[in-house]
């Protein structure tokens, strides 16, 4: 298989390809792991090679499969990536409509379930009564950053794969030859660090005070650090990254430990829909004062 725009993972790129070249290929996988390091990657570069018709050389890049597998029109392939906050039953239901159909091109049908953690209930205990009997042809591939969302009946009949966070020094010299980005990666996530790179002067914010708490009171902060208050939609990452940063200096203060643990509260708080501000001004307080 073709791994070579994919960093990282080095054992799973191993394992991919021993059980394409041995024919071992199951009928359902669990590809887990954080966000942003290439798992769905994998999975395409995966199914590709599983459709491919050379049987010596997966993927081919030259079969009728492989070439319509590139330009998106590969009937044998079926993918559910949505941008919503949920994946619904009735996506399921039309998911299932399709692994009826036989294949037309590959003796084998691939379906992905991107961030696959998304899915209600009710479309998981839909999807279940696929992979209770699944065709002979079909395999499905579910990738999750949160398998704690997936129900456990899906997760027993699905290979599962875990996928590690990449080496910051990798993720940085592949941003810097790839597309000549040249930003730090905390994260072990090449999406986070691009990420960072797009927010430079948020981050800039967050390392001016958190790497230097002992100059700083909380009557110096509290209202200039407007990035924790305006940006809501990236306070989990934001706050994940100050953690980098007192875990750093914890290594030369035991004191810090208790504010990374302030961060991680916080944290908890916030995904149970505490008072957003409040959460924030409570945070810096004990932090700073």
């Amino acid at each position: 298989m073709n791994f070579q725009n994919i960093i990282g993972n080095e054992q799973i790129k191993e394992l991919l390809n021993k059980t394409i070249k041995n024919k071992t290929i199951t009928h359902s996988y669990l590809f887990v792991g954080p966000v942003g390091i290439g798992k769905k990657l994998f999975a395409k570069e995966f199914a590709k090679a599983i459709l491919c018709l050379d049987e010596n050389n997966k993927p081919c890049n030259k079969c009728k499969s492989c070439i319509e597998f590139d330009t998106s029109n590969n009937p044998d392939y079926y993918e559910i990536d949505t941008e919503e906050n949920s994946i619904k039953i009735d996506e399921i239901r039309m998911l299932q409509s399709k692994t009826l159909e036989k294949p037309i091109i590959s003796n084998k049908k691939i379906y992905i379930i991107n961030d696959s953690e998304k899915m209600t209930k009710e479309a998981q205990n839909c999807l279940l009564k696929t992979l209770e009997e699944p065709p002979e042809y079909i395999t499905m591939i579910l990738i999750t950053s949160n398998e704690s969302n997936i129900l456990n009946t899906i997760k027993s009949r699905c290979t599962k794969i875990n996928f590690n966070p990449i080496e910051n020094k990798k993720i940085e010299e592949f941003l810097n030859e790839k597309y000549g980005i040249k930003t730090k990666s905390y994260f072990g996530s090449i999406k986070k660090a691009i990420e960072m790179n797009e927010k430079q002067e948020i981050y800039t914010e967050l390392n001016k005070y958190f790497n230097n708490i002992e100059n700083y009171t909380i009557l110096d902060v509290l209202n200039k650090i407007e990035s924790l208050y305006k940006n809501k939609e990236d306070i989990q990452e934001m706050l994940e990254y100050i953690n980098t940063l007192l875990f750093e200096k914890a290594k030369e203060n035991a004191k810090y430990i208790n504010y990374i643990q302030y961060v991680e509260e916080a944290k908890q708080r916030i995904k149970l829909n505490a008072n957003y501000d409040m959460t924030i001004d409570n945070l810096l307080l004990k932090i700073f004062e």
